[in-house]
C-alpha cells in the first residue's frame, strides 16, 4: 500500500466534522490531516498542509466554500476538492464546477459512502450526487440553446471518434471503469483518452469538458 490519501475537512459544524473524521480515520488508506471551520481557514490550511483531497461545505462564515475553492486551487493546485453540502441549488453547483471542484455531493448521502468518494476523486474521477446530475444535464441543454446565436470565433479543437465516444460516456456520468467496460478497452486507455481530451480543450476537469462540449456543439444532450 502506498502513502495514505491526505484529507482536509472544512465545515462550520464541529459535530459533522467530527463524524467525518471518525469515518475516514477508520480507513487504512486515508489520513485526516486537518479540520477547518470556514473558507478562510480552508485556504490557509490547504496552503500549509497541501492535502490530496478537500471535503468542504459551501455555506460557511467569513468566506464561502466556492470562494475558497478558487483560492485553494491556486494555493494547492494538485488538491481535489469535493463540495459536501446541503445546498441543492443549481447556481451553487455550476459555480462550484467553475471554481474547480471535482465533486458535488449532498449531505443526504450516507456518511459511510464518503471514503469511497474520497478514493474516487483522488483517482481522477468527478463525482456528483444523482439528484444534481439531472439539473446539470438540463443546464447543458440550455447552454447549447443559448449559444446558437453566438458567433464561434475560434474553431473547436478536433477530437478523435474514440475521444468523442469517451466524452459522451463521461457526460452520462460513467466512471473510468464503466467506460472501459462499455468500450471494451482498458481503464488505463480510458484515462489516456480523458487526459487527451482535457489537454486538447485546455480544461481541468471532466465536468468542464462536458460543459464545453455542449456549448461548442461537439456533443448533444437530449
Amino acid at each position: 500500500m502506498g502513502d495514505p490519501i491526505r484529507v482536509l475537512i472544512v465545515d462550520d459544524h464541529a459535530l459533522f466534522r467530527r463524524g467525518l473524521e471518525m469515518v475516514l480515520q477508520a480507513e487504512p488508506d486515508i489520513e485526516v490531516i486537518g479540520e477547518g471551520g470556514d473558507g478562510h481557514e480552508a485556504v490557509q490550511m490547504a496552503g500549509d498542509l497541501l492535502p490530496d483531497v478537500v471535503l468542504m461545505d459551501i455555506r460557511m462564515p467569513r468566506r464561502s466554500g466556492i470562494e475558497a475553492c478558487t483560492a485553494i486551487k491556486d494555493a494547492a493546485p494538485s488538491a481535489k476538492i469535493v463540495m459536501l453540502t446541503i445546498s441543492d441549488e443549481e447556481e451553487d453547483l455550476f459555480e462550484a464546477i467553475k471554481a474547480g471542484a471535482s465533486g458535488y455531493l449532498l449531505k443526504e448521502i450516507s456518511i459511510d459512502e464518503v471514503p469511497q468518494a474520497v478514493r474516487a476523486v483522488h483517482g481522477g474521477q468527478s463525482l456528483i450526487s444523482p439528484s444534481m446530475a439531472s439539473k446539470l444535464i438540463t443546464e447543458f441543454a440550455a447552454l447549447a440553446k443559448r449559444s446558437e446565436e453566438r458567433t464561434q470565433q475560434v474553431p473547436a479543437p478536433r477530437l478523435t471518434d474514440r475521444e468523442m465516444e469517451v466524452l459522451r460516456l463521461v457526460a452520462r456520468g460513467l466512471g473510468n471503469r464503466e467506460i472501459a467496460r462499455e468500450l471494451f478497452i482498458s481503464e488505463n486507455t480510458v484515462k489516456n483518452h480523458v487526459r487527451n481530451i482535457l489537454e486538447k480543450l485546455q480544461l481541468h476537469s471532466r465536468m468542464e469538458a462536458v460543459v464545453y462540449a455542449v456549448r461548442e456543439k461537439l456533443l448533444e444532450i437530449t
